[in-house]
């Protein structure tokens, strides 16, 4: 139970690093208020405007039982109540009380005087909506009823609108002022994530320079150290085999010009095919050593650049089911690559080859179906290490030295995607790649 609580308050929470913090710093600035606020309306404003409804509700008591007492000169006792307590007075005389249209129950100063007039007296009315500063107060005597026109400042004190004022606008202040300072916190960590995707997929991104707290100065040089020397194991390795390859390159070139002396036809054919063959192997290291690219991204259909690599193999048995204007950003060249090596090796083992281009849920998925023997299950992950081969099936290949899926893996991950292998519904091997958008 606990952990179901958990997840369901996780998934309450926002995802992102500035609203956290943000919800940290305004969670108990807004409850602090709200606390004030409660405590405030309770113990001073609410009982404060009780106490003025009362004293109110009393003086018009006393006028009406002073008014009711007095037989020869009731007008002057109007004029004192007008003038010592500000009272506008007046009767009518056949008049009734009006009806309420509708009685305003959350106006706490409604219900004040409401419930003090219904203490003091059985019939009365009055609005304190039709005039700004007074109220129309209606009460029945005899046959007709006085009207009496008092302040609202009688029963309502300013200070409250002026202490909503001041507890509501330092707290908008101080969570402004939290969002700019959480927003220079996050900063750093949001460049510390976007310099890591584009090492990550192969970009160039210069001289990355730390900033913000020293926990997150920390990581970033940490960061640095780290790329510099996988940059530094990368080049290492490319110079390597790059090296090897060509050194290799100049006793085969010996070794054809001294086939042409060899006599034997059969003879040179043979060690011919062998010197085609290592070449070919030397070919694909150097290719693999390209794997670390200088290539700049950028937008290109990928629709037309899958359409024009099935061109240029002109097969009627490749098929393609191809969604129109679908864009991307990347390597244009390394991704035409890394589908030419995925056809090429379809090609060998397959007779039908179906691709398929989709968008769907922010990915681009091309789908490289057919119907050679495929590969065993086991097998799907090991055949993308570089230089595996299997004995059996489609790894039966003498002239492959098994880096072509490595490659083709190594492209797509570097634009941040991802390959799988399936079955194919032609009973053979699906090569599923999914390219974020």
């Amino acid at each position: 139970m606990s952990y179901g609580l958990s997840n369901f308050l996780k998934d309450l929470l926002p995802r992102r690093l500035f609203y956290r913090g943000l919800l940290i710093v305004a969670t108990p600035i807004i409850i602090l208020q709200i606390v004030i606020t409660i405590v405030f309306f309770d113990s001073l404003w609410i009982k404060t405007n009780k106490g003025m409804t009362h004293a109110l509700v009393a003086e018009i008591k006393t006028f009406i039982d002073a008014y009711d007492n007095e037989e020869y000169n009731r007008e002057s006792i109007t004029n004192l109540f007008k003038r010592n307590l500000e009272f506008n007075i007046k009767f009518e005389i056949g008049e009734s009380l009006p009806e309420y249209k509708s009685e305003r129950w959350f106006s706490p100063i409604d219900r004040s005087l409401r419930r003090e007039l219904k203490a003091k007296f059985s019939n009365y009315w009055f609005d304190t909506t039709s005039y700004k500063d007074l109220i129309d107060l209606k009460i029945q005597y005899s046959n007709g009823y006085f009207q009496f026109f008092i302040p609202k400042d009688r029963i309502s004190s300013a200070s409250a609108r002026m202490f909503a004022l001041w507890i509501t606008f330092p707290a908008i202040l101080l969570i402004f002022i939290a969002m700019i300072f959480l927003k220079n916190q996050t900063r750093p960590i949001i460049n510390l994530a976007i310099a890591a995707e584009k090492f990550g997929k192969g970009e160039s991104i210069g001289e990355f320079r730390p900033s913000g707290a020293l926990e997150i100065r920390q990581a970033g040089h940490e960061f640095e150290k780290m790329r510099k020397r996988i940059m530094r194991h990368l080049n290492q390795r490319s110079e390597m085999l790059s090296g090897i390859s060509h050194d290799l390159r100049t006793p085969l070139t010996r070794i054809k010009l001294q086939l042409a002396f060899i006599k034997n036809d059969e003879l040179s054919k043979k060690i011919s095919h062998d010197v085609d063959e290592m070449e070919k192997m030397l070919n694909e290291y150097l290719q693999f050593t390209k794997s670390s690219f200088s290539e700049k991204d950028k937008i290109f259909n990928i629709t037309e650049l899958i359409e024009d690599i099935i061109k240029r193999y002109e097969n009627k048995n490749i098929s393609n089911e191809l969604d129109t204007r679908v864009y991307m950003n990347g390597r244009m060249n390394l991704i035409g690559r890394c589908i030419n090596n995925l056809i090429d090796n379809s090609i060998k083992y397959a007779t039908k080859i179906h691709i398929q281009l989709s968008k769907k849920n922010n990915n681009i998925i091309i789908n490289i179906d057919d119907d050679g023997p495929g590969i065993p299950e086991k097998e799907y992950e090991n055949v993308f290490k570089p230089f595996y081969k299997i004995d059996k099936s489609r790894g039966a290949s003498k002239s492959s030295v098994g880096l072509g899926l490595s490659i083709a893996s190594d492209i797509i991950k570097s634009h941040g995607g991802n390959i799988l292998l399936e079955k194919s519904t032609t009973n053979g091997l699906r090569v599923k790649i999914f390219f974020p958008l």
